[in-house]
């Protein structure tokens, strides 16, 4: 059984530690987890991974979030993924800091790197796990938050809450979206 996990970000220094970056973040960890290493393939920096039997294909686009559908939907047709072990790994601002949320289907929220992955792929049912960056900042101030370095005490909470993020996705290619969705949402 083959995956396709697509941790959603930015590339490029400035924008390394941004909580917009949080699936590049989560797929490091999951790539540090598994013992992989990514390596820049087309359009996306590619892990191989294998868990369980399973495997794995973390890929993080290098097209820019707002253009992440152009990757996905090319290593889920050069993979021969089917769509329900696609699993999209984003921010989310109407979640608190730190909260997960796995989905199987739904709308794109306002998140311009989902959008994008809705339109390519022409459907909005796919799994995605939402991870909240809150949404503390003034009217106006959306994209200096969401590209904005975590807090300190962001930072402390980060590091348990990826690896949470870890464990989900390993749940998700083991146990399936269901089970998954009854263990880890509103924990």
């Amino acid at each position: 059984m083959k995956y396709l996990i697509a941790g959603l970000g930015n590339v490029g220094v400035e924008y390394a530690n941004t909580r917009h970056n949080i699936g590049f973040i989560i797929a490091d960890a999951l790539a540090n987890d598994l013992k992989g290493r990514f390596e820049t393939q087309r359009l996306a920096a590619v892990a191989h991974l294998k868990y369980k039997g399973r495997t794995l294909v973390v890929i993080k686009p290098t097209t820019y979030m707002n253009l992440s559908g152009k990757a996905v939907k090319y290593w889920l047709e050069k993979e021969k993924i089917p769509l329900d072990r696609l699993l999209v790994v984003l921010d989310d601002i109407a979640l608190p800091p730190g909260a997960l949320r796995l989905k199987k289907q739904g709308g794109d929220a306002g998140h311009n790197g989902l959008a994008d992955i809705i339109e390519k792929l022409g459907t909005s049912v796919f799994p995605r796990l939402r991870f909240g960056i809150g949404n503390d900042f003034p009217r106006g101030y959306q994209v200096d938050y969401v590209l904005g370095q975590w807090s300190r005490a962001e930072t402390d909470l980060l590091i348990p809450r990826v690896e949470k993020a870890v464990e989900v996705i390993k749940s998700f290619v083991t146990l399936g979206i269901d089970r998954t969705m009854n263990l880890y949402n509103n924990k």
